[in-house]
């Protein structure tokens, strides 16, 4: 599967995650909810899919040195 497909899905999903576990603790408001969410999300994704992530990253580059001409 495409490495940036992956990392991408796994972000979505950590932040649906915590979402739901921070609704479930009793943050109700919904401004609040969101932007810890999105906050310990990031955080935790940093941490979590960074094999996802260096993955992503030279799949990137692979295509990017690939793409421009070689000086001789």
């Amino acid at each position: 599967m495409h490495p940036t497909l992956v990392y991408t899905a796994s972000r979505i999903g950590l932040f649906v995650v915590t979402l739901g576990v921070l609704y479930l603790a009793g943050l109700q408001n919904p401004l609040w909810l969101i932007l810890a969410a999105f906050l310990i999300s990031g955080i935790a994704s940093y941490v979590l899919l960074s094999k996802q992530r260096d993955a992503m990253s030279e799949r990137i580059s692979h295509r990017v040195d690939r793409s421009k001409p070689h000086d001789d």
